[in-house]
C-alpha cells in the first residue's frame, strides 16, 4: 500500500474565479478529496469509517498558494501523513501542474480522530494507523 497517494484532477470552468484561475477554497475541495482517495486505497473508504461510528474531522487547513491552476490544468494532488499522535494526525499535499511538474501550493490539514456520536476525540485504534506509513514532512525522492 502506497505511503504517497498522487491524486489526478483536471480543473474544470466551475473552478475558475473571475481572475480566471481556480479560486482559493477549491484547493480545500483538492486536498479532502486527495485524502479520502489515499484513505480509500488504504482499505479505509468512509463507509468503513462510519461502521465503526469514528473517523477523521478537520481541525485546521494551511495552504500556501504559489502559482495558479486555470482551466484545463490536468493536476496531481500528492498528499501522504506526516505524523501521528494519539487522537490526530497531520496530511501534507503538494499540488502540482501534471503537464510539467510545477508546483502550485504546499499544505497540510490537521485532522482529529472522533467518536461520531460523542463527537469527541479518541485514540487512533490500530487497525486505523497501521493502514498508513506516516513519513515526515517532505516525501522522499
Amino acid at each position: 500500500m502506497p505511503a504517497i497517494h498522487d491524486h489526478r484532477h483536471t480543473v474544470v470552468p466551475a473552478e475558475i474565479d473571475v481572475l480566471g484561475h481556480a479560486n482559493n477554497l477549491v484547493y480545500l475541495h483538492w486536498m479532502i478529496d486527495a485524502a479520502l482517495a489515499h484513505s480509500s486505497v488504504q482499505g479505509w473508504p468512509n463507509d468503513r469509517y462510519l461502521q465503526r461510528g469514528s473517523g477523521w474531522v478537520v481541525r485546521a487547513h494551511q495552504i500556501t498558494y504559489l502559482r495558479s491552476a486555470v482551466e484545463g490544468d490536468e493536476l496531481i494532488i500528492r498528499t501522504w501523513i506526516a505524523r501521528w499522535r494519539s487522537a490526530s494526525s497531520t496530511r501534507r499535499y503538494r499540488i502540482l501542474r501534471a503537464a510539467d511538474n510545477l508546483l502550485l501550493a504546499t499544505a497540510s490539514t490537521e485532522w482529529a480522530y472522533v467518536d461520531f456520536d460523542r463527537q469527541r476525540p479518541i485514540r487512533i485504534p490500530p487497525e486505523v494507523s497501521e493502514a498508513f506509513e506516516a513519513i515526515g514532512d517532505e516525501p522522499p525522492l
